[in-house]
């Protein structure tokens, strides 16, 4: 009757389930958004002379009505198609969308000028006028629309390029983009003297075949590599088949560029150096040219993973608007040109948040002034890596909020530059660097012998956090003038890593008494772990950059020992996202719970025997079976008192790691019982609480540090920090400066140091250990030894499994034998060392009967 009343209550459950699915299935779905293809045709050009066709599509915002609009501009050698997928996403958070080919890419006619004022400015100007006439769209006065732009590489410069130049535009995301092409394609370029910069010969090649060669394949970026973010992939124009020779060597050699720009490339890609037209051209197209102009809110995102528009693009860009008093976010992400995860969810939710913000004013809140993002571990289920975002209220810049004095050390050293610059060192491959990278090729940078010089610090102490750009300061001797490449390498790991692949090169004019010269290297996010190395090289050339062809030598040495790294500690990282199935098998077992209630179920409680409450451990006739029925424990019986160090002890194979495991409660015996001070274990028995264990092999995570394992580990029993007993156990493991430095660098021994302590937190009154001595050296388990006889000399009890008699004679006062899951013979170590009982039944020493198990396994 009771069971009985009880099932209407889970009939009603269920049907409100059976209801609650159906509702899900058959609620309309919002109507699939539509894109609108229009030919739009604008007029540009110096003299307003040229007409020029735009391919474009125009998304009206889901659920009608009138909205901000937002333009989507794509990277160079892409094509509307390529924003496509993003243009849906806004559409469908309720803006109207507008995505064009820029002149010159895909079907739209003209010739690419690199989003010149004259051409591809007018041309977005117009765009604008167009958006203002949709009754679809929100404007704020005739005319003029609520708007914004946003777009990755070339899209992102068009987007604040239009913002200078329109004051119609409201807000901008640029993404991945420059603030001054010259400096990007010709670092350090002024256009006069040395100051010509270094050009950056291999991504300007990539950059300008875009528009040349053939069409881009399926997938491929528009800029030669994987992006991992904006940008996407594209198609190259068709050339136009012109049969004119003349006309035919043109197209080959320029495809759709404007004649102007196809002929300053080629006179800079011979002879490798940039000229003041060249600068002029390339800073006309650049944030830089418009000081002052661009007045509207931005959220700058630039990729970490990008040696073609590195991190201090955005940061000048950022400077320059901030200064305008226009609000300004930066955030830093894992992407680029030169790959990386891309994180194109997340770059999304950022973009249309800061849109909802500033186009729709819906009081979404200000984000934090800085976010970027850093490495949170593996994903236990998926093991792919987690990222987690780091946020302060307040931009650093590449000084960072705070700098650190590294002491670097070396000598002065001599420097080859070979003739025509060839072999030449490796820093990262454009286009493909990324893709490498993902195929286990971090370790792909490298210095040619005789070409550069290094200068490295001590181990270091602590961890550090470098974010923003180094500073070093050299000295340079010899003749003339020699290119160096500066880079900043983490020594420590399986192999120096260069962070990101970045490298600052930098012109330098020598003299005999020594050109003093203070390089800012490249802005990076980066930790160096404890005992890790900061080494800073200097080499005469890189493959992604020109050098000169003469050979020369010259002599390199620190003009100070400081290396000045930027910090900020108020950069904070949440906890890495839980993964679906971590909510859900937590509401799964409540309901599981549930059910079992209705169902008239009881839980059983735990009963005590007094009696046994001062008894560490009792196990009586436990068995446990494998699936195949043969016997891993057979009716295995015996006590472990107070104060004991008990021996467990038998041949690989004897059963000793199930004992345990069914011990703590990870796997259920088949028959029989284990008492805990009193206490029948079983799975999330409070009296595991007493028990401190380690069974089969260390488990850490990789990527964070011994001490930060440990605190860790015990944050998750969720008992007090001051119950841990922490100091004692760590001085248990003595790593030493090790234990602060990443559990991935650790030997064997000293992953079996961290576990045993691990298995000390709490001081717990019962400790298991499975082959605790495996991994270390003689004098560590001498020490160890010492250790287990101390701990249970306090009154507690020590339990550990050996196959090594040895051990067992010179650690435990107690010792059990067992082979095939049975007991052989118990009882204290020194009696046994005199007389036991071996498995035929005959009496001998302890090593008599040990010997005669092994002889009996064999």
């Amino acid at each position: 009757m009771k069971l009985a009343g009880k099932r209407p209550v889970a009939l009603i459950v269920a049907t409100v389930l059976v209801l609650g699915a159906a509702v899900w299935m058959l609620w309309p779905s919002p109507a699939p958004v539509r894109g609108l293809d229009q030919r739009i045709p604008v007029v540009d050009g110096p003299g307003d002379d040229q007409r020029v066709t735009l391919d474009a599509t125009f998304f009206p915002p889901a659920g009608g009505g009138k909205a901000p609009v937002v333009l989507l501009a794509h990277g160079f050698g892409g094509s509307k198609e390529s924003v496509r997928a993003e243009a849906v996403r806004t559409a469908e958070e309720g803006y109207a969308v507008l995505t064009w080919s820029a002149r010159g890419f895909g079907a739209s006619t003209g010739q690419i000028a690199l989003n010149s004022p004259d051409y591809e400015v007018k041309d977005v100007r117009q765009l604008i006028d167009w958006v203002a006439r949709r009754p679809e769209v929100l404007l704020d006065s005739a005319g003029d629309p609520r708007l914004g732009v946003a777009g990755g590489s070339y899209g992102g410069a068009i987007s604040l390029m239009a913002a200078a130049y329109d004051d119609r535009v409201d807000a901008i995301v640029p993404q991945i983009t420059w603030y001054d092409l010259a400096d990007a394609l010709f670092p350090g370029a002024t256009g006069e003297g040395p100051e010509q910069g270094v050009f950056k010969r291999m991504w300007a090649g990539l950059f300008f075949s875009r528009a040349v060669g053939s069409p881009l394949a399926p997938g491929a970026d528009a800029l030669g590599g994987l992006t991992g973010g904006p940008g996407g992939p594209g198609e190259a124009p068709p050339a136009t088949g012109s049969p004119d020779p003349a006309v035919q060597a043109r197209e080959v050699r320029c495809g759709r560029f404007l004649p102007a720009i196809c002929e300053m490339y080629q006179q800079v890609a011979t002879t490798g150096r940039a000229t003041p037209g060249a600068v002029e051209m390339l800073r006309r197209s650049s944030p830089i040219s418009v000081p002052g102009k661009i007045r509207v809110p931005a959220l700058l995102i630039q990729g970490k993973q990008d040696s073609l528009f590195p991190l201090g693009h955005a940061d000048a860009n950022a400077r320059a608007i901030a200064a305008t008093g226009a609000p300004v976010e930066v955030a830093w992400f894992d992407g680029g040109h030169d790959g990386g995860d891309g994180e194109i969810d997340w770059v999304a939710d950022r973009t249309i948040g800061w849109f909802d913000r500033w186009l729709k004013k819906d009081g979404t809140p200000a984000g934090d002034a800085f976010t970027v993002t850093r490495d949170g571990g593996r994903d236990p289920g998926t093991r792919r890596p987690i990222l987690v975002h780091a946020a302060t209220a307040r931009y650093p810049g590449l000084s960072g909020t705070a700098q650190t004095s590294v002491q670097l050390t070396g000598p002065d050293q001599p420097v080859a530059s070979p003739p025509g610059g060839s072999p030449a060192s490796i820093s990262t491959v454009p286009g493909v660097g990324g893709l490498l990278a993902n195929l286990g090729g971090a370790g792909l940078a490298m210095d040619m012998p005789g070409q550069s010089a290094a200068f490295q610090s001590a181990p270091l102490t602590a961890p550090l956090e470098v974010t923003g750009a180094p500073v070093v300061k050299v000295r340079v001797r010899g003749k003339g003038e020699v290119t160096l490449f500066a880079k900043l390498y983490d020594m420590g790991g399986q192999r120096p890593a260069l962070p990101q692949g970045l490298v600052a090169p930098v012109r330098v004019t020598a003299s005999e008494s020594g050109t003093p010269v203070s390089i800012t290297l490249p802005a990076i996010d980066h930790r160096f772990d404890v005992g890790h190395r900061l080494r800073v090289v200097l080499s005469t050339t890189d493959m992604g950059y020109a050098s000169p062809s003469a050979p020369a030598v010259h002599r390199v040495g620190l003009a100070s020992p400081a290396l000045t790294v930027p910090t900020d500690t108020s950069l904070r990282a949440g906890a890495p996202g839980l993964a679906w199935w971590t909510w859900a098998l937590p509401l799964a077992a409540l309901a599981v719970s549930a059910v079992l209630l209705l169902l008239g179920r009881t839980r059983r409680t735990d009963e005590a025997e007094p009696e046994l409450a001062g008894v560490p451990l009792q196990i009586t006739g436990l068995t446990k079976r494998y699936r195949n029925g043969e016997l891993a424990v057979d009716d295995l019986s015996f006590r472990v008192e107070q104060g004991q160090v008990l021996g467990l002890l038998g041949p690989n194979g004897a059963g000793k790691t199930t004992t345990m495991r069914m011990l703590m409660g990870l796997i259920h015996p088949d028959a029989g019982e284990i008492r805990i001070f009193g206490h029948q274990v079983k799975p999330g028995a409070s009296v595991l609480s007493r028990l401190g264990s380690f069974v089969e092999g260390p488990g850490f995570l990789p990527h964070l540090s011994g001490r930060e394992n440990i605190e860790l580990y015990w944050r998750a029993t969720g008992r007090a920090r001051d119950d841990a007993h922490m100091q004692e156990a760590l001085e248990i493991a003595a790593l030493g400066p090790a234990l602060d430095r990443a559990v991935r660098t650790y030997s064997q021994g000293m992953r079996q140091r961290l576990a045993i302590a691990q298995a000390m937190l709490g001081l717990p009154d019962l400790l298991v250990l499975d082959e605790p001595t495996n991994g270390l050296d003689p004098p560590q388990i001498a020490e160890m030894r010492k250790v287990l006889i101390r701990y249970a000399a306090q009154g507690r009890t020590v339990i550990v499994s050996s196959h090594m008699l040895a051990e067992v004679e010179q650690t435990c006062d107690h010792v059990v034998v067992m082979h095939r899951g049975r007991l052989v013979t118990a009882g204290p170590v020194a009696g046994l060392l005199g007389g036991a009982v071996s498995s035929n039944g005959s009496k001998g020493r302890l090593e008599d009967v040990f010997l005669d198990l092994i002889g009996d396994k064999a």
